[in-house]
């Protein structure tokens, strides 16, 4: 009996030899100091940044998206499931505690008599259980819990800003397809005016019929272009109302695309990337949580304490239940050492830590990532606004050239051909000054969202 004894206080030393320290998993990062240009935000973070386009319209729009959008609030709800878990992770920290009541009632028949016997019994019962966490296993179960809910509050506030993005993206677009119509549009009505300059000239026999029909057929290749954009308008409107967590309908607009003009950006963009994204702050607790999963899983390996105790009472009547201490108890603890099962908890260890590095790696990958949005959208910023300029002086060179063309063509000094390349060129590029516009605009959101919000000037700079 002695043997079989030490045999097992020596597999439970064996067992309590393993250590369970885990260590936090330190990131390779190299943070850059700065970004690639010298140009970027250097002010705090502003969290309604989508205001300084003031467009009334559009903060309505963001405003209605974060209450009622499905995303947003998916990711809230999530936020109470997390919230869940961690109550009932804790739980597991602190002792259980049942309680019972059972009454029976009873016929039997006497064998003195043979009459029948009525006996009622009742019986209560209370039991306590605690398991003594020596190698921390609950803790670190709660921890993780509790690291998990942080990461999930900062994916509902990855999944604000998402929204935001979207509906401001969004509407730009919206506004971007307005002006395209207002263009072609307004383009239209000058080539339907053309049109009926080269009829009466055809008619009066001052130009051929060749010229008349060229004449006719850009006005209709022009009007063929107006049903489309009406069709992409309906489309991004539909977009929009399924972000705001509307049915599809139309979009009221404050302003035009011009009035939304795109803000300067300060000088000096410091590397303080890591506290603005919520993707990035989700990442990182997502890594704490598994530090801990692997910490759990590591002290599953070593013995366990448990500490019961029992009492029960039964008494024929209720009352004297009730009345009554405990008749019966019991108290007792047991060690539990896992011995034969150790493989399944060896692997369970390996796919824990695996799982960890997974969340090393996914945490590493999400910052650089996150540096390359940032340095993408500040380049796309300075070179669409190189664009911009240029096609604004493309566009006034082109006007001025179809006046001239206009006029020489009316005084007979030269042909159509010369007026009509005109007319296509300025309407080229006046689309093209319009989806510039529409792309810096753009830009611009993404390196908010790049920045995981945007900024606010700082007083006396």
């Amino acid at each position: 009996m002695s043997y079989r004894l030490s045999f097992i206080l020596a597999c439970l030393l064996l067992a309590g030899c393993q250590s369970v320290d885990v260590q936090p998993a330190k990131p390779s990062l190299q943070i850059p100091a700065a970004w690639r240009t010298d140009i970027g935000p250097s002010a705090p973070v502003e969290q309604v940044w989508w205001r300084n386009f003031h467009d009334s319209a559009l903060n309505g729009y963001v405003d209605r998206a974060l209450r009622y959008n499905s995303d947003v609030l998916i990711a809230r709800e999530r936020i109470n499931e997390y919230q869940a878990r961690v109550y009932g992770a804790e739980g597991s920290i602190f002792p259980t505690l049942d309680a019972g009541l059972s009454g029976t009632r009873a016929r039997s028949q006497s064998a003195a008599t043979g009459l029948p016997v009525y006996s009622t019994l009742y019986k209560g019962n209370l039991t306590a259980s605690y398991d003594v966490d020596i190698w921390g296993v609950n803790r670190s179960t709660a921890e993780a819990a509790r690291a998990s809910l942080e990461a999930q509050k900062a994916a509902a506030a990855a999944a604000d800003l998402t929204v935001v993005s979207s509906v401001a993206s969004g509407y730009i677009t919206l506004l971007s397809l307005d002006d395209q119509l207002r263009v072609t549009q307004s383009t239209l009505q000058a080539r339907e005016e053309a049109l009926k300059l080269a009829q009466r000239q055809y008619e009066t026999g001052y130009s051929s019929r060749l010229e008349l029909m060229q004449s006719d057929s850009e006005v209709r290749a022009t009007r063929a272009q107006i049903p489309a954009l009406r069709h992409q308008i309906a489309q991004q409107e539909n977009a929009l109302s399924l972000l705001l967590g509307a049915n599809p309908g139309a979009i009221a607009r404050s302003g035009t695309l011009d009035k939304l003009t795109p803000l300067r950006l300060p000088s000096n963009l410091p590397s303080s990337l890591l506290n603005r994204r919520p993707d990035i702050a989700q990442a990182e607790r997502q890594l704490l949580a598994a530090d801990a999963t692997l910490a759990s899983a590591r002290a599953s390996l070593l013995p366990s304490l448990n500490l019961t105790a029992t009492g029960s009472v039964q008494d024929r009547t209720l009352p004297g239940l009730l009345d009554n201490p405990l008749q019966l108890w019991s108290v007792g603890g047991s060690i539990l050492a896992p011995l034969l099962n150790r493989q399944a908890l060896n692997a369970q260890v390996d796919v824990t830590a695996s799982q960890r590095n997974q969340a090393l790696y996914a945490y590493e990958r999400t910052v650089r990532n996150a540096f390359v949005e940032v340095n993408d959208s500040l380049d796309a910023i300075a070179r669409l606004q190189e664009q911009l300029t240029e096609l604004q002086g493309q566009a006034e060179v082109a006007q001025e050239t179809l006046r001239i063309a206009e006029n020489r063509y009316r005084n007979g000094y030269s042909s159509y051909l010369d007026e009509l390349e005109a007319r296509r060129t300025l309407f080229s590029v006046q689309l093209s000054v319009v989806q510039a516009k529409s792309n810096l605009l753009l830009a611009q959101i993404d390196l908010y969202r790049a920045l995981g919000g945007g900024w606010s000037e700082v007083a006396g700079r």
